[in-house]
């Protein structure tokens, strides 16, 4: 038995998310058809995170098992010949049995995309958000500082979230402008539901002064979500790497 890793990126715009679900199509369900193809058998498939509708991701991890004997840049092209426009295969490599492309990792980061041009840019409607009031990006980096550190991200996650350990170890968070984008970028041990898209909300809180700086502290730890700002919407998202 071999256990392969494969590295795909996908733009999300079409899918529900990477996780199959019933009555929606999903990455997951995709890829599996395509390894299906490939493999001869409908292989369980094992991915590095969930996530949202809409959600993008410039590095994503899945792992399968097959007692195949197919060389990996085989396997690659193979799969990338079933597979939609929309998702590709990277790369591929054999993996240990007890490796697990989820609970293996080490920390993921996350970048957010904000278009800060007056105009709307209508090449990027499904790839960043439209903000078209002016960012101090210099000001939300300084505040994003607070996000750094072992916190109980509680007040930063959806009532749809059910994980019982909500503390998470945010090893870097910060703001950055290239002309007319601005960056939030995140990496940390783990996520919870929503958890990117509330920070960016909430730091867009405190660019409107609904939120007044130096505040996210307290926020964060009181735990109470109606603190915090809103949730960004999912199309600036992306998992942009993992770390094993």
């Amino acid at each position: 038995m071999r256990r392969l890793l494969f590295k795909i990126q996908y733009d999300g715009t079409a899918y529900h998310g990477w996780q199959v679900q019933q009555n929606a199509v999903t990455v997951q369900e995709v890829f599996q058809n395509a390894v299906e193809k490939v493999f001869g058998e409908r292989l369980d498939v094992k991915g590095c995170s969930r996530t949202d509708s809409g959600v993008h991701a410039n590095e994503y991890y899945v792992s399968l098992d097959t007692d195949m004997d197919i060389a990996e840049k085989n396997a690659v092209l193979a799969l990338n010949t079933y597979l939609p426009d929309d998702i590709s295969v990277i790369a591929c490599r054999e993996v240990s049995l007890d490796f697990h492309p989820r609970y293996s990792c080490k920390y993921k980061q996350y970048v957010y995309k904000i278009y800060n041009g007056e105009i709307r840019n209508p090449f990027l409607k499904s790839y960043a958000l439209h903000y078209k009031w002016r960012l101090d990006e210099e000001l939300l980096n300084r505040e994003a500082q607070a996000f750094v550190g072992s916190h109980d991200f509680s007040g930063f996650s959806s009532v749809k979230c059910d994980v019982e350990d909500t503390v998470r170890c945010v090893k870097a968070a910060r703001v950055y402008r290239e002309n007319d984008m601005v960056y939030f970028e995140v990496e940390a041990d783990g996520f919870l539901y929503n958890m990117v898209r509330i920070m960016v909300g909430t730091l867009l809180f405190i660019n409107e002064g609904k939120i007044k700086a130096g505040e996210l502290p307290e926020i964060i730890e009181s735990l109470d979500r109606t603190r915090a700002g809103k949730t960004a919407p999912p199309h600036g998202l992306y998992l942009n790497k993992v770390v094993y």
